[in-house]
């Protein structure tokens, strides 16, 4: 006599189908009570049923099998609680990405998008208090952070003497490898761990401001760039950045202003170039 559901009355039950319940079976996610061994069918008790749905909400929620696993493994409501949530930050973050690629797409797409406004500024030799690395692209956020953070920590607010910048080697864009320098105008620049003391040249940039969060930072780029070609201006050289206001400065998003500076040839004082 049989004890408990067979694997096609659980996955009624539970909306898993068949298929579903053998493969967390194998994996050893949810194993059935008890497998016949003459005819290897499993059973389930209805004990396992809210287990079941509590799997099938996981996966719903795309939680990777490992997670979930770890997940049910655990009789701590604590930790249960943080790894779960972290997954709900990672799934928000993948949100915000979807939801800022969707606006930089509709920007993209709009045909009568404004004009940029784009500035042709001779920017001085400064000597500011850096960090240098060559970092991958795919790393350069966070190596960002830390960099600003380190920077941020040396020099507090009464030592600085202008926005922190950025210069980006081509290649960071070109190969998905770059030296990434970050650097802040300090009134005293001194070195210390990573941070040296560097001058940064003089140049000559086309500078356009990018409004808002980073996420569709390319689309100003890109504008950018447009203009410097179109214009017949444009030279090798590392982009510059300056930002003006960013999330250490606020958490809305909205009030973020970072300036792009395309290098660009010399010009002679007082000469724009032909619109």
């Amino acid at each position: 006599m049989r004890t408990g559901l067979t694997i096609g009355e659980f996955a009624t039950v539970t909306h898993l189908s068949v298929r579903t319940l053998r493969r967390y079976h194998e994996s050893g996610l949810l194993v059935p009570a008890t497998v016949d061994p003459d005819t290897n069918y499993r059973y389930y008790l209805p004990d396992q049923i809210a287990t079941a749905q509590v799997i099938h909400r996981l996966r719903e929620l795309d939680v990777p099998l490992a997670e979930v696993k770890s997940i049910i493994a655990t009789d701590d409501p604590h930790q249960r609680a943080e790894l779960i949530a972290g997954h709900l930050h990672r799934l928000e973050a993948a949100l915000d990405r979807t939801r800022a690629a969707v606006v930089s797409l509709r920007q993209l797409l709009l045909p009568d998008a404004a004009a940029l406004d784009v500035e042709l500024r001779s920017v001085p030799a400064r000597t500011v208090a850096a960090i240098s690395a060559t970092v991958r692209v795919e790393d350069s956020l966070v190596w960002f952070s830390r960099a600003m953070d380190e920077l941020d920590a040396a020099f507090p607010p009464a030592d600085r003497a202008g926005p922190p910048g950025g210069r980006y080697a081509n290649e960071l864009f070109t190969s998905g490898v770059g030296v990434m320098t970050v650097f802040r105008p300090v009134r005293s620049p001194r070195g210390g761990g990573r941070i040296e003391v560097i001058d940064l040249p003089a140049a000559d940039l086309a500078v356009a401001v990018h409004p808002g969060p980073h996420d569709d930072i390319d689309v100003t780029y890109g504008r950018l760039g447009r203009w410097v070609a179109s214009h017949a201006l444009g030279v090798a050289g590392p982009v510059h950045e300056t930002y003006l206001a960013g999330p250490r400065d606020t958490g809305d998003a909205r009030r973020w202003r970072t300036e792009i500076g395309w290098p660009v040839f010399r010009l002679t004082p007082g000469r724009k170039p032909e619109s």
